[in-house]
């Protein structure tokens, strides 16, 4: 099993990294602050304005470290890779399925997973705390998200399959509102806002549905799938349409349970947010680090791949998918298996 390594994530705008022997160093007016040896990282993430010294890109890209930059506030700019790992003839396969109907197959068993795990987490919150949720409304959901996962199995084109996703995803945020149990002046939700988020629970989706598609479209990339070439999002100039496929059986497990935790168990506040004049509503810098410091120690926790049969920590999620995936493509595997939460 990949061993996980460690995500630097730089969230001081001021800072700026550069090279120091096979180091990487982070350094503010000069100084130094911290130094990290490169060869314990697996990607560097900054959001800050400063930037990386040419050199320090260079040792990266040799290392196989990718370098993802974001703005302050969380939004995507882009990505210094190294050389690809794939060969020309996974590719080739990768743009033909995504031509055929057999991708059909796959965008059927992620839409599938996602239902199903959207509906465990509804499920789990029910169970977990009947005495504080409105049981009667989350068990209507899950009953409505059940009948349309079997009209997947059924259903002959992606765009059918597209129609199916949009109304399970209304069902599940519809109710998602009754699982937030704590501080419940300064966190709910009441609908889907992205561009930008209009309340906290909504920013705290955007930014961690952003980390999260960066961490897989990495991880597609260093096993030589095109990140960009997807079978369910539709093809778009800069979209990683295959990285947001990944994303659809990954999210209510890695982003929407971990939100609904920071939340319930106090770990996150209103001081951990600012509200711009338009009324978009983003982490400031004490909220950056307070999620990715929490998103990091869940990366470390252990769970069994419900395919692969074997414990893995959750941050490798990611790179198990990925390197499904490429089997899938490849032919070693008659259809993906996407992640399903267990138990």
């Amino acid at each position: 099993m990949k061993k996980l390594l460690n995500v630097l994530y730089v969230t001081k705008p001021e800072y700026y990294l550069r090279k120091e022997g096979r180091n990487v160093v982070v350094s503010l007016d000069g100084k130094r602050v911290a130094r990290y040896p490169v060869h314990i990282l697996r990607q560097i993430v900054c959001f800050n304005y400063m930037g990386v010294s040419p050199e320090l890109m260079q040792m990266c890209m040799e290392e196989n470290v990718a370098i993802s930059f974001f703005t302050p506030y969380g939004k995507y700019c882009g990505r210094v890779l190294g050389a690809s790992y794939g060969n020309i003839y996974t590719r080739k396969e990768q743009y033909q399925l995504a031509e055929s109907e057999k991708s059909l197959d796959f965008v059927r068993n992620i839409i599938y997973a996602k239902a199903y795990n959207s509906r465990k987490i509804l499920i789990r919150g029910k169970l977990d705390h009947k005495d504080q949720v409105d049981v009667k409304s989350l068990q209507e959901a899950i009953d409505m998200i059940k009948q349309l996962m079997l009209e997947i199995k059924s259903t002959s084109n992606k765009d059918s399959i597209r129609g199916i996703e949009g109304t399970i995803a209304r069902i599940y945020f519809s109710v998602l509102d009754e699982l937030i149990l704590k501080q419940r002046k300064d966190f709910y939700f009441i609908e889907r806002s992205k561009r930008p988020p209009m309340d906290r629970f909504n920013a705290l989706l955007s930014f961690l549905y952003a980390m999260l598609t960066n961490s897989i479209a990495a991880a597609l990339e260093g096993v030589g799938i095109d990140a960009y070439a997807g079978f369910f999002h539709t093809d778009r100039p800069g979209r990683v349409g295959m990285a947001l496929d990944i994303v659809e059986e990954m999210r209510a497990f890695m982003v929407d349970k971990f939100c609904l935790s920071l939340i319930n168990l106090n770990r996150i506040d209103k001081n951990c947010f600012e509200v711009k004049e338009n009324g978009a509503c983003l982490l400031n810098e004490k909220g950056r680090n307070t999620v990715l410091s929490y998103w990091n120690k869940r990366e470390q926790e252990e769970i069994e791949h419900p395919f692969i049969g074997e414990k893995m920590k959750i941050g490798l999620l990611p790179h198990v998918q990925a390197q499904l995936l490429n089997a899938y493509i490849r032919g070693d595997l008659q259809s993906y298996p996407p992640f399903m939460i267990g138990g």
